[in-house]
């Protein structure tokens, strides 16, 4: 199979490159999967496809920019001049644009497969229906908030005239399925991108890291956090870092330089910036506990998975989506509420002054993230493919 990926990836700095760059990294090694062709935004530096396991020949197309009007007719362009035999989309609503109508244009794809008969899935990573507007950074007025629900239903309508549309949740699955009477929706979960060894759930405690990871500004805020942790420190006398892993969110620039200002009087406060690939795992791995100050979800958490997966304990807001998954795949951490810096800093402390709990909930975490591996998550998407293969193939006999 010819497999064609729309997707941003590194080194972009748009939504759900990482996510991309593990799912390749997976299909390519498929028997299946003979050339993956990759459809993605240009970026300056040059596209990081140097992986050391054996697999498929990979090709790079850069053909389409963040909030670019031309998107849609670029990559129909590409997908012409490749031909392929399948098409993934790895989507969410802004990631063509944060304007609504270069956004728009660029979720039209899946229905352009349709009408050209190319085996397509899109992959949505979110649905507006669980996206609470304000506290994402879209809008907090309720007119406007009225319309983008209106604008977000007709696009999931374009969105769902793909072959096959899989989400990560199974609630999403649910809503979709009610509101808009959709047959073709399938759960594909998110998987986990690394399976390390396990891990000896050891950590530093010289000083000892609280961390969070992630694009930070609109619904991820830091100060609270910050402030936990110093509620926390003067509580215990214990030698406490705090890790900001990551980098603003695109809607809100400027917002951590902000906060290094407004707490520049704090200390061991550290904002590492972008956190390339292969810096991931000592990040992660020199964490005592990694924390998620979130005011709302808006779906699957990569950074759970991320986090499950070297065998972290976790600190969740009491909240939606994140409450649902640690349910629905296992995880297990330690809640708090969202608005409240007290409830932030007991979690902490829960955590880091008992030792034996710490490593129980890394286990958790560790088991929950092994059983999915992103390898199992590509077969599910080639199976998935194979399905809509053979049942094209079978409407084109019978029309013959």
């Amino acid at each position: 199979m010819k497999l064609a990926i729309v997707t941003a990836y590194p080194p972009s700095k748009v939504t759900l490159n990482e996510y991309a760059y593990h799912l390749v990294k997976h299909f390519r090694q498929k028997e299946e999967v003979t050339e993956l062709v990759l459809l993605t935004d240009f970026t300056e530096g040059k596209k990081d496809i140097e992986f050391t396991e054996a697999g498929c020949k990979i090709t790079v197309k850069e053909c389409w920019k963040f909030n670019s009007y031309t998107n849609l007719f670029k990559v129909t362009k590409a997908i012409n001049k490749i031909k392929p035999d399948a098409v993934l989309f790895n989507l969410q609503f802004m990631k063509f644009g944060d304007k609504k109508v270069a956004a728009a244009l660029g979720l039209m794809l899946p229905l352009v497969c349709k009408l050209k008969k190319i085996p397509n899935i899109v992959l949505l990573h979110n649905i507006l229906e669980e996206v609470d507007l304000g506290s994402a950074g879209f809008t907090t007025n309720k007119l406007m908030q009225k319309i983008y629900g209106f604008i977000g239903s007709t696009l999931t309508r374009l969105i769902l005239q793909a072959d096959t549309v899989a989400v990560t949740m199974e609630k999403y699955v649910t809503i979709l399925e009610a509101k808009y009477k959709a047959k073709n929706v399938k759960l594909i979960p998110h998987g986990t991108f690394e399976i390390p060894e396990e891990p000896d759930y050891k950590v530093p405690t010289k000083p000892m890291q609280i961390m969070t990871f992630g694009k930070f500004g609109t619904y991820k805020k830091v100060e609270g956090m910050i402030e936990a942790v110093v509620k926390v420190r003067q509580v215990t006398g214990l030698d406490l870092e705090v890790v900001i892993a990551g980098t603003d969110n695109p809607n809100v620039p400027g917002y951590l330089a902000k906060v290094k200002e407004d707490y520049k009087h704090v200390p061991q406060v550290r904002f590492t910036g972008y956190v390339e690939e292969h810096e991931v795992p000592t990040i992660f791995n020199e964490s005592a506990v990694v924390v998620f100050p979130y005011t709302s979800t808006t779906g699957s958490s990569g950074v759970l998975h991320q986090a499950g997966s070297y065998g972290k304990a976790v600190i969740m807001p009491d909240l939606g989506d994140l409450a649902l998954l640690v349910q629905d795949e296992g995880y297990k951490g330690e809640f708090f509420e969202p608005t409240s810096v007290e409830s932030l800093a007991n979690a902490i402390e829960s955590i880091i002054t008992n030792e034996a709990y710490r490593m129980e909930l890394g286990k958790a975490n560790y088991k929950a993230a092994t059983a999915l591996p992103m390898s199992k998550i590509a077969d599910m998407y080639l199976d998935t493919f194979e399905t809509i293969i053979s049942r094209k193939t079978k409407r084109t006999a019978v029309t013959a």
